[in-house]
């Protein structure tokens, strides 16, 4: 069943949306990117004469009940989003009367559902390495299925809309799916535009492929590197992982941020696009600063020669023109990760440049794909989303979905 095809009339639909979304230190929302991203499923069912029950995470509580992740800091953005009033269950798991008591046409935001280690599923308070683990873990199970039945028993049909945790089969995104049929459960509006577009990476590959990884260690995009250097032409690899690269090549990386265990992994990555006949970009220059903070004295120097006591923050001059000649041209694009430490103001022109390459790529055509919680938050701080193909809402479930991996988000509904 299609979310296009369902009418939702005279029926309460519980849809787990992505509203992880970050907050400032007095709980207002800095970037509501993943709220815009959810409106027009959570408005078609209002208007379809539906009721709504809204869950989602914020953060990492671990299992445990934490103000600062709590979803009612965030009710009246939601409510004003959404335009109708939005009712708050303090409590996830014993909202039953507030699902009971819902007319059509009105909302409900349920508390963090990981407030409850049954969301995550994992045994909480006992190592992987302690012989009780095993039994831990299937008690966790089943557990969580006992979360995912109470979820599931607020609603007449379930709606899975957030990307951003497709990836983990969690019990609001995959495990609840049991407890309705197949012509009850659905993608959301957002979730089907997702996979679109990851299909247009994958199946509808234009050339030349940009791909441009960013952030700081190598070890979290190895999969995906490996993945893409089998699929792209060009390869742009920046931000932390810069300096990982220069120093297995031998460089001086001063104070720069480094995997000194991933040394091996980034030549072998070297080699591997050489076989591959992949243009792997490289930063050959960089803006050093003296310390990690915005005022900091800055210096332009090569990647691989940085002083002492300096360290790199941002991608150089020259590496910044290298990044655009291997953009400009392309016909599909994909970035994933920032080229520099963008939070902080002076550092964002490596960033600004693989933006501006991307937005010119694409006013010629390309499709670029802009995807990771960073990378989303510098196409919005430049004021510049307009300009590129698609912004997904999700960072791990859309570099597992290049992947080529199954979401369990999706499989949960698709009965694959």
């Amino acid at each position: 069943m299609t979310i296009n095809e369902f009418n939702f009339a005279g029926k309460k639909a519980i849809v787990r949306v992505d509203f992880n979304v970050p907050l400032d230190e007095n709980g207002n929302i800095t970037d509501d990117t993943r709220i815009r991203g959810a409106l027009p499923t959570l408005k078609k069912i209002l208007a379809d004469g539906g009721a709504l029950i809204i869950m989602s995470h914020m953060g990492k509580p671990k299992g445990k009940v934490n103000p600062k992740f709590s979803l009612g800091q965030i009710r009246e953005a939601v409510e004003k989003a959404l335009g109708v009033p939005v009712a708050f269950a303090p409590d996830c798991a014993k909202a039953q009367e507030a699902a009971a008591a819902l007319k059509m046409g009105e909302a409900l935001l349920l508390e963090n559902l990981r407030f409850y280690p049954e969301e995550e599923g994992k045994p909480v308070g006992i190592e992987k390495t302690d012989p009780a683990y095993d039994d831990a873990k299937k008690a966790m199970k089943k557990s969580q299925k006992e979360f995912a039945k109470t979820l599931a028993s607020y609603a007449d049909c379930y709606v899975m809309d957030a990307f951003g945790t497709a990836h983990r089969k969690h019990a609001s995104t995959a495990v609840i799916a049991d407890y309705f049929d197949a012509e009850n459960k659905m993608l959301g509006l957002l979730m089907e535009k997702e996979v679109t577009a990851v299909d247009n990476i994958l199946s509808n590959i234009k050339r030349p492929f940009t791909a441009i990884m960013g952030g700081s260690k190598v070890s979290t995009k190895i999969g995906i590197i490996e993945n893409l250097l089998g699929k792209v032409d060009n390869l742009i690899l920046c931000g932390g992982m810069t300096y990982t690269f220069a120093k297995a090549m031998g460089g001086e990386i001063g104070n720069s941020i480094v995997e000194l265990d991933k040394l091996d992994v980034a030549l072998d990555v070297m080699k591997k696009a050489k076989e591959n006949g992949v243009n792997l970009v490289l930063g050959t220059d960089c803006i050093a600063a003296d310390k990690f903070a915005n005022d900091a004295n800055t210096q332009v120097c090569p990647a691989n020669a940085i002083p002492e006591g300096w360290e790199g923050l941002d991608a150089g001059p020259e590496t910044r023109k290298a990044f655009a000649e291997a953009i400009e041209p392309a016909k599909t694009i994909l970035w994933n990760g920032p080229a520099g430490v963008f939070e902080f103001d002076n550092f964002i022109g490596g960033s600004k440049a693989i933006a501006d390459a991307i937005a010119k790529a694409t006013a010629n055509g390309a499709f670029s794909l802009i995807g990771g919680g960073d990378s989303v938050a510098c196409i919005n701080k430049f004021g510049m989303a307009d300009q590129v193909s698609y912004i997904s809402t999700g960072g791990g479930a859309l570099l597992e979905a290049i992947e080529g991996k199954v979401l369990p988000g999706v499989a949960a509904i698709k009965g694959e």
